[in-house]
């Protein structure tokens, strides 16, 4: 199998576009994603914190573009636009390499969590302006609950693509 694509995401250097790619998006993803919505809508509130609801805010962003929100696309756009598409496409293609040229080789560990801190800036400072809520929702529970969230979001994505490279270098 070819590693390159699962290679050049961490290498810094922009993975092929392929069918490999996008399959790599689409499971760290659908991992990353689930990983934020278990601890946003089942960990957080039964810990006695805020219950993240990140398709209302795909709602309102729907609705404040003059587009359908119904749940349905709130859910798809929270899901399959952002979760298994947009976010890792992020990752993938501008912020890794970026971070290679500008800081050069670490772990992975610290690029995915500054990573997902990036995601909570773009989401919960910039995306509920567009939708028409309050800057950073008024530094509500709801915002650092969504921090904690999107910072798990990134490590669980570079954390499953390096997991599918090794294996797949493992099987070379």
């Amino acid at each position: 199998m070819n590693t390159t694509s699962s290679q050049a995401h961490t290498a810094g250097t922009l993975p092929a576009l392929s069918f490999h790619t996008l399959g790599l998006m689409f499971i760290s993803g659908f991992f990353a994603t689930n990983a934020f919505d278990l601890w946003g809508q089942i960990i957080s509130p039964a810990l006695g914190f805020a219950t993240l609801s990140p398709h209302g805010l795909a709602k309102s962003l729907l609705g404040s573009l003059g587009l359908p929100n119904g749940d349905f696309g709130g859910y798809f756009v929270h899901f399959y636009a952002v979760g298994l598409i947009g976010y890792p496409v992020g990752w993938m293609f501008i912020f890794a390499p970026l971070w290679q040229r500008m800081v050069g080789n670490t772990h992975w560990l610290l690029p995915s969590a500054i990573y997902g801190f990036g995601l909570w800036v773009f989401a919960i400072g910039g995306i509920t302006s567009v939708a028409g809520l309050p800057f950073f929702l008024n530094f509500s529970g709801i915002v650092w609950v969504a921090l904690v969230g999107h910072v798990l979001y990134g490590i669980v994505l570079v954390a499953v693509l390096k997991l599918i490279e090794r294996s797949q270098g493992a099987s070379s």
